[in-house]
């Protein structure tokens, strides 16, 4: 094959795409990330924890993991209704009568259908030329004088034109007027401003090129004067809830910015849920028309759209103060055999709500293949480009079906064009090195420069790049963690950090952390002997940093240390974490080092078909209440030689807690993404398929920005 662009070219005689034979759950297991290697090793309680707990199969449906956010008034989301019942649409009631007309005229003689259009051509001539309401008389009056408006009206008898003497030097007082003229005009009138910014109105041409959208009125007003369908003024922001099944939250956000023609900037929401899941959440969309969102609830595939409302303020990112969980683990087993799985689940049960857990960073931090995103990140810590861009490429024993080739063809021929055919675009790490790459130029040593691989760097999505970075910042802080437990367990040390009382409530962080709470310019206070004495602090206030240049660390020298040497094992030094590019130069955070679920409790259902629903989700509740049905949420199969158990957790956690770590310590099991928890045969569902997403367990707070490769 001909050398293109100076790139090395790949033998291809006799090529085919090479398939890899596909490894046992058991082979995965082994190959893909596990716990130890991202510092999660210590259970608070250890007594059973090699053989003592229980295992379960985790999200065999969507039903198997609910999630509700908790908005900032500890108010659990809930759907409400789908949406506001709006009748028939204008075109949908034209079309019932243009066929309600036909079937009628296919009775009448020839001489009946010519009366008939007679009639209806004189009724078209008496029809009211436009229809004012009061709501947007008395909005024109804040603008015009009501002289002004009288001629604007005569302007449907006369067919002239008119300038009000009325003038507005302010820019955006004209763009809302004009916007007004077009609403409440129904679009039968054109607006300029002059040169004096005075209004001429005109009636608007019928050929005219502006197409007034039907549904673009600010307000709406039924016969009963009620606006917008009971939600009151037009306001800035319209709010809504989300319901969604097998979506991401950043895909039903591109959905509905699609659909309605906004830009994707436009719609907001205090935090990604998890796809595998049932979940409900807020979204909210900047000058947001009810009627054109409430009709996507026609349109949308696996989500619904309700609770609407008009607010003068949108959501941001990390407007909520945790999620609600209701978690199914079916099929559970004790790991000891001969152990009754009731009782140990209580024991579990006891422990995690007395003692809580350690508040590790999950296994989603790090990536569900063989390289963990840490690794990658201790590369761009080093500022060595070319090791994280080819760690990127590299071949991995587990790793997405689809990429394997553009892997291997990267693997043995270095050629960035050949590579990125076969390379998906959905990889977008991937993709953004090679086509980086496959613009540069070879140097003398038929290898790129570390600029070229700087520059390949540069060009994966900024929150993704960021994201390696911090990973390990979270790995440290694992490690340490890990490290505090087994030195001191629960108890409190001198030198242990607390953040100042005085510091205000965590925010969120500013490079899309979505799942730490990050506490900026906080004040922290290293407990001494007489604090500990005092009894007022406990291991739930004690907050351990991840490694940075503008936290402060622990006094306890044991700490310190543990900090030094596990940074120095990576060539890294937790005392100079600045760095020549900005957003690499990680100023650091604090974390609880433990965390305690809330409103937590538990039950038990037995059952024998894997495919039946054990709990009901939002949507079948509210189906439940149109039909008169009074349900409860869980549902018992009552099926006859029921042979199996199934746990139904429910939980609150808060922003910076992970999900999958409070199950870890109520099951007593590994969490790694192949971990022995989550390998239970999978029945009614692609069994390839379910090997790579049946262990997502959400974080309270999912990672959009960890890389799918």
């Amino acid at each position: 094959m001909e050398d293109l662009n100076n790139k090395r070219p790949l033998e291809t005689e006799g090529f085919e795409a090479t398939k890899k034979l596909r490894l046992s759950q058991d082979e995965r297991a082994s190959k893909v990330v596990q716990e130890s290697q991202v510092g999660i090793t210590s259970y608070v309680n250890d007594a059973n924890r090699s053989d003592g707990g229980f295992l379960g199969t985790l999200k065999l449906l969507y039903a198997d993991f609910l999630v509700n956010e908790i908005d900032l008034n500890g108010n659990v989301v809930h759907l409400v209704d789908d949406g506001v019942d709006m009748g028939k649409t204008k075109k949908e009631l034209r079309n019932e009568k243009r066929q309600q007309e036909r079937e009628a005229m296919e009775k009448m003689s020839p001489e009946e259908i010519e009366a008939l259009k007679a009639e209806k051509l004189a009724a078209e001539d008496n029809k009211p030329k436009y229809e004012l309401s009061d709501v947007h008389r008395n909005e024109l009056l804040t603008f015009i004088t009501e002289a002004e408006l009288a001629q604007v009206e005569e302007l449907f008898t006369t067919g002239n034109n008119m300038e009000t003497k009325s003038s507005f030097d302010d820019k955006q007082q004209r763009g809302k007027l004009h916007q007004l003229f077009r609403a409440a005009f129904q679009g039968k009138l054109e607006t300029l401003t002059s040169e004096e910014n005075t209004f001429r109105v005109a009636i608007a041409k019928k050929d005219g090129n502006r197409r007034q959208h039907p549904q673009e009125s600010m307000h709406h007003v039924d016969e009963n004067g009620v606006v917008n369908y009971g939600l009151g003024p037009f306001k800035p922001y319209l709010h809504f809830t989300v319901f969604k099944e097998n979506r991401e939250t950043m895909e039903i956000a591109s959905t509905i910015a699609k659909f309605i023609r906004f830009p994707n900037k436009a719609i907001n929401f205090a935090g990604t849920k998890d796809r595998r899941g049932a979940t409900c959440q807020r979204f909210s969309l900047h000058r947001g028309k009810l009627v054109r969102v409430n009709s996507l609830n026609k349109a949308l595939r696996g989500s619904v759209l309700g609770g609407f409302s008009y607010e003068d303020s949108p959501l941001g990112l990390g407007d909520l103060k945790g999620n609600e969980f209701v978690i199914t683990i079916r099929d559970v087993k004790a790991i000891r055999e001969g152990d009754d799985i009731r009782q140990v689940i209580e024991g579990c049960f006891q422990s995690l709500r007395d003692k809580g857990y350690i508040n590790y960073y999950g296994m989603q931090r790090f990536g569900s293949f063989s390289i963990s995103t840490h690794q990658l990140g201790i590369h761009i810590l080093k500022e060595n480009w070319k090791a994280a861009a080819e760690l990127i490429l590299s071949e991995q024993e587990v790793v997405a079906p689809d990429s394997i080739e553009g892997r291997r063809i990267w693997a043995e021929t270095s050629n960035p064009s050949l590579a990125l055919k076969n390379m998906p675009r959905r990889f977008s790490a991937e993709h953004s090195i090679l086509t980086v790459l496959d613009k540069e130029t070879l140097g003398d040593d038929e290898s790129y420069t570390q600029q070229s691989y700087f520059k390949a760097i540069m060009a994966i999505p900024r929150n993704l790049r960021i994201m390696y970075a911090h990973a390990y910042q979270s790995y440290i802080w694992n490690l340490v963690a890990s490290k505090r437990f087994e030195m001191f367990g629960l108890e409190v040390q001198e030198g242990d950090l607390v953040v100042d009382n005085s510091t205000p409530a965590p925010v969120q962080d500013e490079d899309f952390e979505e799942d730490v709470a990050v506490y900026r310019e906080v004040k922290v206070h290293a407990l001494t002997k007489e604090d500990i004495e005092s009894g007022k602090y406990t291991i739930y206030d004690i907050v351990l940093p991840t490694p940075g240049y503008k936290i402060t660390y622990p006094t306890n020298p044991q700490l310190v240390e543990v900090y030094k040497e596990a940074m120095a094992k990576d060539g890294l030094d937790p005392m100079k974490m600045s760095r020549r590019v900005k957003e690499f130069s990680l100023a650091g955070s604090y974390r609880n080092i433990m965390s305690k679920p809330t409103n937590l409790s538990y039950e038990t259902v037995k059952y024998k078909t894997e495919g039946v629903p054990l709990v009901r989700n939002d949507l079948d509740f509210l189906k439940a209440k149109k039909a008169g049905e009074t349900v409860t949420q869980i549902i018992d199969p009552q099926e006859p030689d029921a042979d199996k158990l199934a746990v139904i957790l429910r939980m609150q956690l808060g922003v910076s807690s992970y999900a999958t770590m409070a199950l870890r310590e109520f099951m007593k099991t590994d969490t790694s993404r192949f971990g022995t928890a989550m390998l239970n045969k999978v029945q009614g569902e692609n069994k390839e398929d379910h090997a790579e997403t049946k262990v997502e367990v959400a974080e309270t707070k999912v990672e959009t920005t960890a890389p799918e490769k």
